[in-house]
């Protein structure tokens, strides 16, 4: 008998568990599997905060010796005390009455069992004496009938229990079924219950559905696992992870951001959330979505140009300007959450509370150290250059700068600099053209360019960009001048 015992905080109850596997069996067929399904379970048990007593190849006096223990345990525990059993080996049902069976077992009329077995409802007789709210009896037996010679045990598998309040019976097969020990290291039932088991907040009776479902799938029909419950308060074997601030944050917005596979939008949450949990899932869906851009044969579909911001929205979104702080931004958003400057609020926001400051759509991942001085060093050069006029079709005066002599509408076609986002491949990004990603009519270029008007878009002038900050002074010019 081997006893592990594992306390961890966390659990405001006991969590006590009683583990026998039998494989060697001395005068009926040994089994392959029992001994190592007992230690997979007793191990993931132990995992999850059970004090576990795992009993290997254990004879009728130990296999009864451990139940009282068992049983005593449960009933110092207290009514919050929860207590599991769990059984692989020999089990044999006569007169409708379950039996498990030590491995010195040794029956020479069937009238004996109850003199050499150990009955299954002895669990449950000690459980009911604990008055426990929440109890859990697991049976991977019924791999073969070990007496086919007596008539007496002509009826395969196990009975069906009943279960005493507060008791969820779990039966690796269902009622005169018989269970396939399994080809593998471990039986079919034991290898899902122990993958099932340690999944965070997941309701007990969906765990062992889903328990079901696989043992179902791995044996091609064959077995299908059975429970019955008369459980009276609710169950997770691991709960849920409590959810930082940030990370609920970074959630919703990236459900919202998903379900649009816009590039834009995601690159967006990327530089708000590029360390939360999702960011490796967003830069994943990002190079997904430009790749299927750049291998597409299909002809690109033409978006709608948006109608613009209301006279409501704009008053709005300016006061926010105005005021920039996370609240004033989540008044428009709570307003109008899919408005024109929705992207760039929800951006703001994600800067603000990073407490660093996020450039709109396009801006790219931060540059290097040179390049930040650069750009700066060249911003009074840029304020002197942009014309008094801007116009869409046009070519833009911008001297030193690639985008010199290029019509703005047109930009899109141009290739980016570097990566829009930090560590993206070169052949997602590289000699590719902006507008792979950007899929900007005049309109929505007209509604970046409104951003740089407002006073929080006119701080964002000072800033770096792949194509220089003489770009964005050209937009800001081009935006004053009504974006014709």
């Amino acid at each position: 008998m081997l006893l592990v015992a594992g306390a961890a905080p966390g659990w405001a109850q006991e969590r006590i568990a009683l583990v026998i596997g039998n494989s060697n069996y001395q005068s009926v067929s040994p089994l392959d599997n029992p001994t190592r399904d007992a230690e997979l379970i007793a191990s993931t048990l132990e995992q999850i905060d059970f004090q576990v007593t795992l009993l290997i190849d254990a004879t009728q006096v130990e296999m009864k010796q451990a139940l009282s223990d068992f049983g005593r345990n449960l009933r110092n525990g207290g009514a919050d005390t929860t207590g599991l059993f769990y059984y692989a080996g020999h089990g044999v049902q006569s007169f409708g009455n379950n039996y498990l069976l030590p491995v010195d077992v040794s029956l020479n009329d069937a009238a004996d069992l109850d003199l050499e077995g150990v009955e299954a409802q002895s669990v449950l007789r000690q459980m009911a004496s604990a008055r426990n709210r929440t109890n859990f009896v697991i049976l991977d037996a019924c791999r073969n009938n070990p007496f086919e010679n007596m008539a007496e045990f002509d009826s395969p598998g196990l009975a069906e229990m009943k279960a005493p309040t507060g008791t969820f019976l779990s039966y690796a097969t269902s009622p005169g079924a018989v269970a396939l020990d399994g080809l593998g290291q471990n039986s079919p039932f034991t290898t899902a219950l122990a993958r099932e088991m340690t999944r965070p907040g997941v309701a007990v009776e969906q765990m062992f559905k889903q328990v079901r479902v696989s043992v179902l799938e791995q044996t091609n029909g064959l077995q299908t696992p059975w429970d019955t419950s008369s459980l009276t308060n609710d169950f997770t074997f691991v709960n849920a992870p409590t959810e930082k601030p940030e990370d609920f944050a970074a959630r919703q917005l990236w459900e919202s951001v998903q379900a649009t596979r816009d590039p834009v939008q995601i690159m967006l949450f990327l530089r708000g959330y590029g360390d939360s949990p999702y960011a490796e899932e967003a830069r994943a869906l990002l190079a997904e979505v430009i790749e299927t851009e750049l291998t597409s044969d299909a002809p690109a579909v033409e978006r709608p140009a948006p109608a613009g911001p209301s006279a409501d929205e704009q008053t709005l979104f300016e006061t926010a300007q105005a005021n920039p702080t996370v609240d004033a931004y989540q008044r428009y958003l709570d307003a109008f959450p899919n408005g024109t400057f929705a992207e760039f609020a929800r951006g703001e926001i994600a800067a603000l509370e990073a407490q660093a400051s996020v450039d709109p759509v396009g801006e790219g991942v931060s540059p290097t150290t040179e390049e930040t001085e650069l750009a700066l060093a060249t911003v009074e050069q840029e304020r002197s250059s942009v014309p008094n006029v801007v116009k869409f079709n046009l070519p833009l005066v911008a001297p030193g700068s690639v985008i010199d002599g290029i019509i703005l509408s047109e930009i899109t076609n141009m290739s980016p600099l570097f990566p829009p986002v930090e560590g993206l491949p070169e052949e997602y990004w590289k000699e590719q053209t902006c507008s792979n990603c950007h899929e900007w009519t005049q309109q929505r270029l007209c509604d970046q360019a409104n951003v740089y008007v407002t006073l929080s878009g006119q701080k964002s002038l000072e800033k770096p960009h792949p194509f220089g900050g003489i770009l964005k002074r050209n937009l800001r010019q081009w935006a004053v001048g009504g974006c014709e």
